[in-house]
């Protein structure tokens, strides 16, 4: 059997790490290993893996670095983030399949699991759903001031004894609530129906969105402009076999050895699906008969109007190959248009994002790419380059579509883009996507980007990327306090038995070791979103970890400075409910922002909230308008109170 460059890279990074693991062992029993670990001493002794994880200093090189540069950042920065998780009452904890650690695979398992918010009680606060692999989701309720409730069991969305991917909330029926749609590995996708008050019914065999397979994202959007959400299911490939295996309390298909040269063998494709809200809460699928029909190796999508004519259209992202564009005709058909519009892609496309990031009222597009940086493995003085891609061109092609590395395309008109992604700077290592917002409220939307490959790869840093004025991005996740991380750069990953039933596994052979050993691995992050987590005022951020708790960034913004702004609730009455493809525009303090709401919040995650407009120095705002989904156009003007939410209704 073949085994792809991919494969062969996570295999090397065991030998070696085992080669060394008995010295890294005894010194984890005499308590030194564990110094780059700020988490409660194990019960076993300590293996990291790679040993590299013995040693964070390197983090404070880089974090007096970014310090330095940071006095040439133009835009407010001068406000931290403290991770509150302990104070937010939220006590999730997210536990991978054993082929992402004790059998380790380099499969797509470790493309871990979203996070998304949506107000489900209709309380006015945005509540937390937690995507998992072992041990099922959990849905927190906000109860204001930065607190959170579990209430999984009373909500009936546990999803318990399923590999679950991805999570999006979206108005389904058009009834004022947020229903939900969880995307699982070959266990049968989910679609829950929200009864108003935070309580779902499964409805998923008679809706027909009850696929098998291997999903990812599920991206809802009206492409014939009925007034009903739509959806675009993405499916990656077929990379698990028929053989099952038993992990602690669950079962799961393990990987094909060979998993990540799937895209080289027709038969693993599996296509993404379009389906038709028919209403009634059913769906068609009518990829076919609108031309539709996408058979990349795909973890994302996103609708976008790239020509301005007003029917959404798809971006689809491959995270091994060419990225695809579908044209929207009209609502009937779907036409590929891709390498007219996108010469060039981002070849290990991961997550996506449209926003307007220099104020100029044009939607631009923002790409992550994870897997030109899995060719070769770098120090972290190269993390802000673009791939020096060392695998061959059997594996990647001939690089003449291909962009190795993060891809941004400035809108430049209907249906025309320009490649700036060195221009801007955007470029971040081993990142999975991009959660949008302005963290500062200049005005200016910044990112997040979810990043690290985990066990057994060494910490990679998540990316804060500042926008300074439409211009560039200036890197802040050290200015901002976000990195290093306050709980630490490992985190147990697995114990082996190596007296037991591990007597023969890699590690315990290699390392000599008897009796019970845990297993360190990387902390990384596979998803996050943005929002108002406690009210008041500021953007805050919440990540979900792969095989960890999750972190509650708070920001201390409203502490450090004055801010302005307003959010901005959409309610269709034509259009969808949620407003999802309506794009809002804001003119205050002579500056127009431009937002769309497309319900994209992370890798992963699709999410329904409002619409957070930073406002910079403005000190009143002169009007909202608002493009439809349906066509309509509508304007607000004063009195629009700074700092409040206004909830905007189709006329």
């Amino acid at each position: 059997m073949v085994r792809s460059p991919y494969a062969r890279t996570a295999s090397t990074l065991l030998v070696i790490a085992v080669a060394t693991a008995t010295a890294f062992l005894l010194g984890a029993r005499t308590g030194t290993a564990t110094s780059a670990a700020q988490s409660p001493p194990p019960t076993a002794p300590v293996l990291l893996i790679p040993p590299e994880l013995q040693d964070a200093s390197w983090l404070q090189k880089l974090r007096d670095e970014q310090v330095k540069a940071a006095d040439g950042i133009r835009v407010f920065h001068d406000f931290q983030f403290t991770d509150r998780l302990v104070e937010s009452g939220i006590s999730f904890t997210h536990r991978s399949v054993d082929d992402a650690g004790r059998t380790y695979q380099a499969a797509h398992y470790d493309h871990g699991n979203g996070i998304a918010i949506a107000d489900v009680d209709g309380d006015g606060l945005s509540d937390i759903y937690f995507v998992n692999q072992v041990g099922g989701n959990q849905l927190w309720r906000n109860v204001g001031g930065g607190k959170f409730q579990d209430i999984t069991a009373s909500s009936g969305v546990a999803v318990p004894g399923k590999i679950s991917v991805s999570a999006s909330f979206a108005d389904i029926d058009n009834d004022g609530d947020a229903d939900l749609y969880v995307t699982t590995v070959r266990a049968g996708n989910l679609l829950y129906e929200n009864d108003g008050h935070g309580r779902f019914t499964d409805i998923s065999a008679a809706s027909g969105l009850n696929y098998t397979g291997h999903s990812s994202a599920a991206v809802f959007f009206d492409y014939n402009r009925d007034g009903r959400l739509d959806l675009f299911l993405v499916n990656v490939g077929r990379y698990t076999t028929e053989t099952m295996a038993g992990g602690d309390g669950y079962r799961y298909y393990t990987a094909f050895e060979d998993a990540f040269a799937g895209h080289l063998k027709p038969e693993r494709a599996e296509q993404s699906i379009l389906f038709r809200n028919e209403g009634g809460n059913r769906f068609a699928d009518v990829s076919r008969q609108t031309g539709l029909q996408d058979l990349s190796w795909s973890g994302d999508a996103s609708a976008l109007d790239a020509n301005d004519d007003g029917w959404l259209d798809l971006y689809v992202l491959n995270m091994q190959g060419d990225n695809q564009y579908y044209e929207n005709v009209r609502g009937t058909r779907f036409v590929k248009k891709s390498r007219q519009l996108f010469p060039k892609t981002s070849w290990g496309a991961m997550g996506i994002k449209v926003f307007d990031f220099n104020n100029d009222g044009r939607l631009d597009i923002f790409v992550t790419d994870m897997h030109s940086d899995m060719s070769e493995m770098i120090g972290p003085e190269h993390e802000r380059m673009k791939s020096h891609m060392a695998w061959p061109e059997s594996f990647r092609g001939n690089g003449s579509t291909s962009i190795w590395g993060n891809s941004f395309f400035l809108k430049e008109g209907p249906g025309k883009f320009r490649e700036i992604s060195d221009q801007v700077a955007v470029e971040s290592y081993c990142p999975w996507g991009p959660s949008v917002g302005d963290l500062n409220a200049d005005g200016y939307d910044d990112t997040f980007i979810a990043s690290g490959m985990n066990f057994p790869y060494r910490y990679m840093v998540n990316s804060v990327k500042l926008n300074d004025r439409g211009e560039r991005f200036a890197d802040a996740e050290f200015v901002l306090g976000i990195e290093p991380r306050k709980s630490g750069v490992t985190t147990p990953w697995f114990e082996l038995d190596a007296s037991g039933r591990d007597r023969n596994h890699p590690l315990a052979l290699e390392a000599k070791v008897t009796g019970r050993v845990s297993v360190w691995g990387a902390r990384g992050t596979r998803a996050a979103v943005i929002f108002d987590i406690d009210g008041d005022g500021d953007l805050d951020i919440v990540t979900n970890e792969f095989n960890a708790q999750p972190t509650v960034l708070v920001s201390n913004l409203t502490e450090k400075t004055t801010v302005r702004h307003i959010s901005v609730k959409l309610t269709g009455t034509t259009s969808n409910r949620n407003g999802l493809g309506a794009v809002v525009k804001v003119t205050a303090g002579g500056s127009t922002y431009t937002k769309v709401m497309d319900g994209n919040s992370g890798y992963l995650s699709h999410s329904v909230h409002p619409l957070y407009f930073g406002l910079g120095n403005a000190e009143a705002v002169n009007r909202i308008e608002v493009l439809w989904p349906s066509g309509k156009r509508q304007t607000l003007r004063p009195p629009i109170e700074m700092g409040s939410s206004i909830d905007v209704r189709e006329p």
